[in-house]
């Protein structure tokens, strides 16, 4: 599963189950931020010129709430409908995103109004194990009251200046083979070599093909294509098959990785 970069008018969240085949699966030495990453309870808040990222609290269930039983944001979630009830809210804020729920592998904020402090989206930076592509996934939500006025690319550049200047370490980890080839390798291997091909460090973003407003969001922020998959959706009966354009990010990081 899935959460992307994706958005009716910008706005929203694709949480799909991608068919990745684990044959598809190659092992590369790359960077990553070192785990577990800081805890939101004592990260700084961030500021932009009309955003402030910060960690989620308890009060935060009504706004919450409001975004999470709007059909046309939940239509971009694997839960595919709106919140049953406030319970149903309270559950997921205090499994996901109340500090110290986020487990040390989630980058997540909550996105508030600079003027009044309203909640009005959240998003981050998530599956650091187990992702599809093998990479750590990039996504958001945002109330819908709140689509079309440039807030989802203002706090994706915020969110990805923050992420880079997190703490990194070298690691071998296995990732799509799409994903280290091209101008994403820095040493390859040829033959049958021990060596681990060394490939730069990426966020991967997907997206629905009728989500044109996210992929404006990502190529303005620096993500380009990789590919277009075909995936089950599996919010609807039988699994209808659809397409899911793929993109990726490589984050400006200072840490150089080994090549031998």
């Amino acid at each position: 599963m899935f959460q992307s970069l994706s958005a009716s008018a910008s706005a929203a969240i694709d949480i799909t189950t991608t068919s990745h085949a684990p044959e598809a699966d190659t092992l590369v030495r790359t960077t990553l931020p070192r785990l577990p990453l800081p805890d939101g309870g004592v990260r700084p808040a961030i500021t932009t010129s009309r955003l402030v990222l910060r960690a989620f609290r308890e009060d935060d269930l009504q706004a919450l709430h409001v975004l999470r039983t709007q059909p046309e944001v939940m239509v971009w979630t694997l839960q595919g409908r709106p919140d049953a009830d406030l319970a149903a809210t309270k559950k997921i804020l205090d499994k996901h995103y109340v500090p110290p729920g986020t487990d040390g592998q989630r980058f997540q904020w909550a996105v508030c109004l600079r003027e009044t402090g309203e909640l009005v989206g959240f998003g981050g930076i998530v599956n650091f194990e187990g992702s599809g592509w093998g990479w750590p996934e990039a996504g958001y939500l945002f109330n819908k009251d709140f689509w079309g006025k440039g807030f989802a690319t203002e706090f994706v550049r915020a969110l990805l200046k923050e992420w880079e200047s997190l703490e990194r370490e070298v690691r071998d980890i296995k990732v799509d083979k799409r994903t280290a080839s091209g101008h994403a390798v820095i040493v390859g291997v040829e033959g049958n070599g021990e060596q681990v091909p060394v490939v730069k460090e990426q966020l991967v973003a997907v997206t629905a093909m009728s989500n044109a407003g996210s992929q404006n969001v990502l190529r303005k922020t620096g993500f380009e294509h990789i590919v277009t998959t075909k995936a089950r959706d599996t919010r609807l009966p039988g699994g209808t098959l659809i397409d899911l354009p793929t993109f990726r990010y490589f984050p400006e990081v200072t840490h150089t990785v080994p090549t031998n």
